[in-house]
């Protein structure tokens, strides 16, 4: 069977993923919903935006028929809502998605904590402590963007160290749902410096080789994210009363 092939390009700033789309003609629908899917999954696709269906489907080359059908897979994956006479959106993720989602990344990502504790060489906590020096010279700065990206950076190396696919395939299916908020927790007041302060105690316990420690620091470091968005939540919801 042919396939779809496709790009995506980041820029150096937030916002600007460009996608180089070749559409085939075999399976259609399929292949139009791994191009947007993949469109979503790296933020060129925004939380709560309405599609463009004339348009994506010229876009792509094919006709608005396999596009729906291609948006109806989407839907049952959860990434895009169909509003009857109003169209489709990107889906947004509600304050009680994200309460139901982060207790169940604090517990995987702590795991991958755990594990990447247990099997990293010397060689490999150089490594983690070079991206968290990062992260220092970003918070000072007070750089979200590039904090952000190197944070991002830091939990996959060490899910790369743990070396479980499983945990790293059931996390990936939770960072695409992420990805659908448009909260960012970093960008609450001192947000940031907790951040850095929580990835010094990880990393102290990752050089110390204190694995419940660091399964049990990574699962806070989860959860004071989730504080931090109730904040935003509730700070949102007090400028629009």
């Amino acid at each position: 069977m042919q396939h779809v092939a496709y790009n995506i390009s980041r820029a150096a700033g937030p916002g600007t993923v460009r996608t180089r789309l070749v559409i085939n003609k075999s399976s259609l629908c399929q292949q139009a919903a791994d191009v947007l899917r993949a469109r979503i999954h790296a933020g060129a696709l925004l939380a709560g935006a309405r599609l463009d269906e004339t348009g994506l489907a010229a876009e792509l080359g094919i006709s608005r028929t396999p596009l729906r059908e291609a948006l109806k897979i989407l839907s049952a994956e959860g990434l895009v809502k169909i509003a009857p006479r109003r169209g489709c959106f990107i889906a947004e993720l509600s304050l009680a998605d994200l309460e139901e989602i982060f207790p169940i990344m604090a517990m995987l990502e702590g795991r991958v904590a755990f594990e990447a504790t247990t099997k990293a060489s010397p060689e490999d906590i150089d490594r983690l402590e070079a991206l968290h020096q990062k992260l220092e010279k970003h918070a000072a700065a007070a750089d979200i963007d590039r904090y952000y990206e190197v944070n991002y950076r830091f939990h996959d190396a060490l899910q790369s160290l743990a070396g479980n696919r499983w945990l790293q395939h059931l996390i990936g299916d939770l960072r695409a749902l992420l990805r659908l908020s448009r909260h960012r927790s970093l960008g609450l007041r001192g947000r940031l410096r907790e951040s850095l302060a929580e990835h010094r105690a990880l990393m102290k316990a990752l050089r110390a080789r204190k694995a419940a420690a660091a399964e049990e620091l990574m699962r806070a470091h989860l959860m004071a994210q989730l504080v931090a968005l109730r904040r935003m939540a509730a700070e949102e919801q007090g400028r629009q009363s």
